[in-house]
């Protein structure tokens, strides 16, 4: 039997076949029985050539180790860190991925292209397909290609559907922040409304006036991830809108701001309330205490029964196939830190302001392979507001609004984290290229660049996507840190980002961009910034947005 806590899948008809294929140590797999592909996670329909006709293939368990990280930060009940979470391609589809744990190796050996053999851990009711090398095998096959090479996203943006442009017709007119810190200890709720009200008064408006919410992830997400979404904001407030919003599926963290803008936009509001609040900090305090205790059951994900329980293990893969084809290294990462930290230090509420050294940052404790601690935001108490404004009733207010020039929000590649992009974040090159087709300026107009940094390489990622520099050029364009300092041709994460301002997901990237078009970022201003991006997400649908003075 498992030892408690050890997430094992929830067994249903449509994914036995493969949970229990172990008890004839035969691994099986979906197959569309119209065109022989292998389909993993299973669907009711092919999704390459939309046949319907579906069945289950017995396979030979064969796979090649597409990418592969080490953890070290997260134990899990019956299952001790270190552990190995790893990705292979199917021998007879490599289309078709799994999430998986590589045992009975030495991980130093462990090599991309290596080649592997299922085995099968027997827990519960559960066969879970693991892999080991093939022994005396010191063969390696090429890694499989994107279904879009990153060089291509851009050939794969849908046309503008028409020339009126919604962004147009919209403006940011508020901005707030409340307290933000390592283990406040105060409702989360308490924390939304003291951001609200302070970008209420930052525009200049009463909560009167505010016809719309909207949020991310609102109500549907338990835990340190929100306050309780619009109905706990409505509640306290007693506010009464015409619009409001609120979920996960939606253009990243800061998305939000896009379906405000959308809604701002259509006429059904006229000033939009949008925020953002994660308390992360203090839950992890509580759940330490006993007062919070985590749920339990079965687990519908394909990756957490292999220990990938944090974005941080689907990353760390992404960025060892990014180092593997690109030449990028773990100093190239280190080079978004070091900056992110130095501009946290001109800002008095950011959470970690101290010194870094790229000794200090290489020498940090490892968290999964190539991360270590640096790599990683910080997770904390805060939140963040945002005011949407018909842009005929911004000029009126008590701030100079900020334009929004375009936004990109397209999905081109596969949501699923493991079946996505392989050499970067997934959801940030179709996004990116989709920003660009909404707008004749250029990267070269950026004054200013708020890129989600959830970790150091969402930050490359975005970089790359956005034309910053090429595909597979970031270890040039980054190497010692001058092109994204203050300074530089790409001032960056100016606040000190979510690797040292603190983790407000996406949110506080916005707050910052909007703070330096106004001019009023003190010690750290960007002289002259007229035209900022500010990129939201990643992983799941994400958005990305640029914004512009008003002269």
């Amino acid at each position: 039997m498992s030892a408690p806590g050890r997430p094992l899948p929830a067994i249903t008809d449509e994914n036995e076949f493969f949970w229990t294929a172990g008890a004839d140590d035969t691994l099986r797999l979906q197959e569309c029985q119209e065109c022989a592909a292998l389909i993993h996670p299973p669907q009711p329909i092919c999704r390459y050539c939309r046949g319907t006709q579906l069945g289950v293939r017995d396979v030979s368990g064969r796979a090649t180790l597409i990418g592969f990280t080490v953890n070290h930060r997260f134990s899990l009940p019956g299952l001790p860190a270190p552990y190995v979470v790893a990705q292979v391609a199917i021998h007879e589809d490599p289309r078709a991925r799994l999430t998986t744990n590589v045992v009975d190796c030495d991980p130093d050996q462990l090599q991309l292209g290596q080649q592997l053999q299922v085995v099968f851990d027997h827990i519960e009711d559960v066969w879970l397909p693991v892999f080991r090398p093939v022994p005396d095998s010191a063969a390696t096959a090429p890694l499989p290609e994107d279904e879009i090479a990153p060089e291509d996203f851009a050939a794969h943006v849908r046309p503008m559907a028409t020339s009126d442009k919604f962004e147009d017709k919209v403006a940011l007119t508020g901005i707030g922040m409340s307290a933000l810190g390592r283990r406040l200890m105060v409702p989360p709720l308490s924390l939304t409304v003291q951001a609200c009200q302070a970008a209420v008064a930052d525009a200049g408006l009463s909560l009167d006036d505010i016809d719309g919410l909207a949020t991310y992830p609102g109500a549907g997400l338990p835990g340190p991830f929100g306050e309780g979404g619009v109905t706990a904001l409505e509640s306290a407030l007693g506010i009464r809108p015409t619009w409001h919003n609120g979920g996960m599926e939606t253009f990243g963290p800061g998305g939000s701001v896009i379906a405000a803008m959308l809604a701002v936009a259509g006429g059904l509001a006229r000033h939009v309330l949008c925020f953002r609040t994660l308390w992360e900090a203090t839950h992890a305090e509580l759940m330490k205490q006993g007062k919070i205790v985590p749920t339990g059951g079965r687990t519908t994900s394909w990756q957490m029964p292999f220990g990938a329980i944090s974005a941080a293990h689907t990353l760390a893969m992404n960025a060892q196939r990014h180092f593997h084809r690109y030449g990028t290294s773990r100093e190239t990462l280190g080079w978004i830190a070091l900056n992110q930290r130095a501009n946290a230090a001109l800002n008095p509420t950011a959470i970690y302001r101290d010194p870094m050294s790229m000794d200090d940052y290489l020498s940090a404790r490892p968290i999964t392979t190539p991360f270590g601690l640096y790599d990683c935001d910080v997770p904390c108490d805060g939140a963040v507001a945002v005011i949407v404004s018909a842009v005929d009733a911004a000029r009126d207010l008590a701030k100079p609004p900020v334009l929004v020039e375009a936004v990109g929000t397209q999905i081109v590649e596969r949501i699923d984290w493991d079946q996505s992009t392989l050499t970067h974040e997934p959801q940030v090159l179709g996004q990116a290229a989709h920003l660009w087709s909404r707008t004749s300026l250029r990267p070269a107009d950026v004054d200013v660049a708020e890129l989600y940094d959830g970790f150091t390489f969402n930050c490359l990622s975005w970089i790359e996507a956005l034309g910053f520099c090429g595909i597979g050029e970031a270890k040039s364009f980054l190497d010692g840190g001058a092109n994204i300092a203050r300074d530089g041709v790409l001032p960056l994460n100016t606040h000190g980002g979510q690797l040292s301002h603190g983790r407000t997901h996406g949110m506080g990237l916005i707050h910052e961009a909007v703070t330096q078009l106004r001019g009023e970022a003190g010690e750290r201003q960007v002289a002259g910034a007229r035209v900022a991006v500010a990129s939201s997400g990643g992983l799941t649908p994400s958005g990305v947005l640029l914004l512009r003075t008003d002269t």
